[in-house]
């Protein structure tokens, strides 16, 4: 048995050898033959899908280049054509002449300077050609003229005079104050361009380019650039754009300016009025919709008093129908409303507009108002936790910013139109400059809860009174939100009951005398 084995095994090793060399004969045929052949192949055309790439990008380039360039040459052409109308060449060679006047006028009284910025009215032609009159503030024709040249303007006129301060100045009636998306938007990105390495001046031109839509803007942001190139600080610089940019942001920046922290300041504050854009949207939604309601009713109603009732009046003639009660008087309503729509229609508004310009202009009106939403319930406690938060985010943004705080409680009592909130602010800038705490003056105020007054009491004695804002302003938020969205609950029903009363009470009041008329004939 161990002979035949070992023949069978030195038959079979032969075999095994002659199969390994034929498999590796195959995969050297397939190796030569295919596997070179496809790596040739693939990179000839990989190599020629390049080429073809390569030639389509540089004749689509050239394409481009040649319509870019044929662009050009009409505009060219079309800007030689309007050049030589004669009033254009009217225009240009009294432009040109201005130029000349203006020229004279800086070597002898336009470099005069101010003591305050004026504000300044120019003509000039832009980078793109176009002519253009614009405002600015400066201190002189000279230091407004270099500005405007740096900025790659032809400039032709520049003048100023007390009309011009008085319609474009800081107290003008045309004062810009610049809205709570576009602020965000410029904190965000000017904080993002600050960050990324960019000066504060060019990051300024960046958002002014950015923002060349909002050409009402745009007179203030080049006057930021002039006064940043001008050396003022950047605070100074918002500062003087009159009520274009809120006080608080202006401290914060100043205060930013010392620590050398203005990046993180101005995220922070885009995060702060974030918030209180937030905080402001709930306050509307929750007016919104009531208010559509009560003017939904009102038009309703009166639809029906002057379009309706008089129709069945008509029949009730006709059909000699007892009127009496409550549909005389639905009657008689219609009938008044009809004849003095336009009188009560005048009352109404004139009423509206007394109130709201006591409301704005007396002190003591305004109080006795607030006074007495703030003591309502519901509406009350919505007033007073939307005080307090903004009251509280505010005030622990400048502790956090080390603004002192005198200057806090002073920021914090322009911010707020809440005249009770005011006298508290008021109170404790007296109470700091008499040596107490901040706390004395939120003690005993039915307008701050008891929770609020506590964390300040925690807060000032642990020397985390900042934090402690914080978490007010968190804790009150979240409190103003649940009742906004428990007032949104709560009045819709109520205002749908009473207009479904309302119009029941009208139509049942038509429909009676229909039911003695139906007795009558039967």
């Amino acid at each position: 048995m161990a002979s035949e084995n070992k023949n069978t095994n030195a038959f079979l090793l032969p075999l095994f050898i002659i199969k390994d060399i034929f498999l590796f004969a195959i995969r050297g045929i397939k190796f030569v033959f295919l596997d070179i052949f496809r790596f040739l192949f693939n990179k000839t055309s990989k190599e020629v899908d390049h080429a073809y790439q390569s030639t389509k990008q540089v004749f689509h380039h050239e394409k481009e280049v040649e319509k870019r360039k044929k662009e050009e040459e009409r505009k060219a052409k079309w800007q030689e054509k309007y050049n030589n109308f004669w009033f254009v060449k009217r225009q240009n060679a009294k432009l040109e002449e201005m130029r000349k006047d203006l020229l004279l006028n800086l070597q002898n009284e336009g470099s005069e300077r101010s003591a305050t910025p004026r504000v300044f009215q120019y003509i000039a032609r832009n980078k793109k050609g176009k002519v253009e009159t614009a405002t600015i503030n400066g201190y002189s024709k000279l230091d407004v003229n270099t500005f405007l040249i740096q900025e790659g303007y032809t400039v032709y006129d520049i003048k100023t005079s007390k009309t011009i301060d008085f319609l474009y100045g800081d107290t003008s009636i045309f004062a810009v104050k610049m809205s709570t998306k576009d602020l965000l938007f410029w904190l965000t990105q000017l904080s993002t361009y600050i960050k990324s390495g960019i000066t504060l001046t060019e990051s300024v031109k960046i958002l002014n380019n950015q923002m060349q839509k909002k050409k009402k803007y745009r007179k203030y942001f080049q006057s930021i650039i002039y006064e940043l190139t001008m050396g003022e600080p950047f605070s100074k610089a918002l500062e003087k754009q009159g009520v274009l940019f809120p006080a608080l942001l202006i401290n914060m920046i100043r205060a930013a300016e010392a620590t050398g922290e203005l990046e993180a300041t101005l995220t922070d504050m885009a995060n702060y009025y974030e918030d209180l854009d937030k905080t402001r949207k709930q306050m509307i939604s929750a007016i919104t919709y009531p208010t559509i309601i009560m003017v939904f009713a009102l038009g309703v109603i009166t639809f029906i008093l002057l379009y309706v009732i008089p129709q069945f009046v008509k029949i009730y003639e006709d059909s000699s129908a007892e009127i009496t009660g409550i549909t005389l008087m639905i009657i008689n309503l219609s009938n008044f409303l009809k004849e003095n729509i336009l009188i009560i229609g005048f009352v109404f508004v004139l009423i509206i507009g007394v109130l709201y310009l006591c409301y704005k202009k007396i002190k003591a009106f305004r109080k006795n108002i607030q006074v007495f939403l703030m003591h309502m319930p519901l509406i009350g406690n919505i007033m007073i936790y939307n005080e307090l938060t903004i009251f509280t985010k505010t005030f622990s943004s400048l502790l956090a910013n080390n603004v002192f705080i005198t200057d806090s409680m002073a920021i914090l009592s322009r911010i707020t139109n809440n005249e009770i909130y005011k006298e508290i602010m008021n109170n404790t800038i007296d109470n700091i400059v008499k040596g107490d705490k901040i706390s004395t003056s939120f003690k005993d105020q039915w307008a701050v809860p008891d929770v609020a007054y506590y964390m300040i009491v925690t807060g000032e004695s642990t020397g985390r009174l900042a934090d402690m804002m914080k978490k007010v302003s968190d804790y009150y938020a979240e409190m103003h939100r649940s009742l906004v969205n428990n007032l949104k609950a709560f009045i819709e029903p109520i205002l749908i009951a009473v207009l479904a009363l309302v119009v029941g009470v009208i139509i049942l009041a038509v429909i009676l005398p229909m039911f003695g008329l139906m007795s009558s004939i039967e």
